[in-house]
């Protein structure tokens, strides 16, 4: 299994993840809870590619000798049974080339997602609506742990905005592509003519990023404006400005959170979001996508989505 732990940087892998978890053995790791959950999720990550080589090198050892042993014999029942073994065997290693394909810096990490209504009224807010619920059930199975940050209800119907942290395992890696314009064709539940109507709704995926990583927001840029929480929460919600919405005003980002009960923490999670949303334009903008980026944030309709349903 050389060849595959080289394509898989195994030793490398090997390495670091007995450093990091002495890291993680040290006494005072907790008294920085980022850092250490930081580790944690790269402890876990490494631990997937160290630990299914080392099975798949057992594995197919073992298989070998088996199989040698089971055709000088001229054991079929025995040849059959490992040829199931191989194809588990095949589908492991399948799984990890697959997990290779996140080699960006950030694929690792929690997301923040976005989505907001585009053209089409009521429609597109029940549509917009219809797209989280399909990202909580998409998260759900694969055993994420999400939270509603912020969510804005429509005139009628669905929603205008919400946002979504999802947090797990290269959770940005999986959602990183799905940033853009989707398209909804459906026979309308609002028309009482039963006609075909066209919804348009934006989702933007950010990474969380760690506060290790520096990124420079001056405070002078950034409005802050606070509101009164909408939806569940009791009468409290009611009672005080706790929502807080941040506007980076030379890129237009806007950022809201009133997943809290207090007006600090609801601030906190806003800076967390901007630094978040600021990164990903940023590395976008390296990979010469800003304009798409910008397209897609001003114009949510024909001609600019990236997926449709039909």
């Amino acid at each position: 299994m050389t060849c595959l732990g080289g394509i898989f940087d195994y030793a490398v892998k090997k390495e670091r993840l007995a450093e990091v978890e002495l890291e993680l053995g040290e006494p005072d790791v907790w008294s920085e809870p980022e850092r250490a959950q930081a580790l944690g999720r790269e402890r876990v990550s490494l631990e997937t590619v160290v630990d299914t080589i080392d099975t798949l090198d057992a594995g197919v050892a073992e298989t070998r000798e088996l199989l040698e042993l089971a055709q000088e014999e001229g054991d079929n029942d025995t040849i059959a049974a490992l040829e199931e073994d191989v194809a588990a065997l095949q589908s492991r290693l399948e799984a990890l080339e697959f997990r290779r394909m996140f080699s960006g810096e950030m694929d690792a990490n929690n997301a923040f997602l976005d989505i907001q209504s585009g053209s089409g009224g009521t429609e597109a807010q029940d549509w917009a609506e219809m797209l989280l619920r399909m990202y909580l059930r998409w998260s759900d199975g694969r055993g994420y742990e999400t939270e509603i940050i912020e969510a804005s209800p429509g005139d009628v119907a669905g929603l205008k905005s919400a946002t979504v942290h999802i947090k797990g395992d290269h959770a940005f890696g999986w959602l990183r592509t799905e940033t853009g314009v989707h398209r909804l064709v459906r026979k309308s539940p609002f028309d009482s003519g039963n006609r075909r109507h066209t919804s348009f709704a934006a989702v933007f995926v950010s990474p969380e990023v760690d506060d290790n990583i520096e990124i420079e927001i001056n405070k002078a840029d950034v409005r802050e404006d606070t509101y009164r929480a909408s939806g569940a929460g009791g009468q409290h919600v009611n009672k005080t400005d706790s929502a807080v919405r941040l506007t980076h005003e030379p890129s237009g980002v806007v950022v809201q959170c009133q997943s809290e009960r207090s007006q600090h923490q609801n601030r906190d999670r806003c800076w967390k979001m901007l630094k978040a949303k600021l990164y990903e334009l940023e590395e976008l903008k390296r990979k010469e996508s800003a304009q798409a980026v910008e397209d897609s944030k001003s114009d949510i309709g024909w001609g600019s989505q990236i997926r449709s349903y039909v």
